[in-house]
């Protein structure tokens, strides 16, 4: 099961940079963007870290103000979980 949830993790990060890296160019050429909701739900759905990591590589999206309040939010929430979960697992 562990051996499942780290595959997906690596999926679900790999798939988060992958989409801030195509909207970080299209910005720049002008191109079709990605929906910010689109990204939220991306880091929403386990991404969190890989939203945080293309946020800092790629210098996208940090002058959004609402953008980076949801996404920091997600980060935290996802943090907790993780402490909740390892505290439950050591118990």
């Amino acid at each position: 099961m562990a051996e499942l949830l780290a595959l997906y993790l690596v999926m679900i990060n790999a798939a988060t940079v992958t989409a801030f890296a195509l909207d970080k160019r299209a910005a720049a050429r002008g191109g079709w963007r990605t929906p910010e909701r689109r990204l939220l739900v991306l880091a929403a759905l386990g991404g969190s870290p890989g939203a945080l990591a293309a946020r800092a590589l790629f210098r996208h999206k940090t002058r959004k103000a609402g953008f980076s309040a949801w996404l920091w939010g997600i980060a935290v929430a996802h943090a907790v979980l993780a402490a909740w979960l390892a505290y439950r697992a050591l118990r």
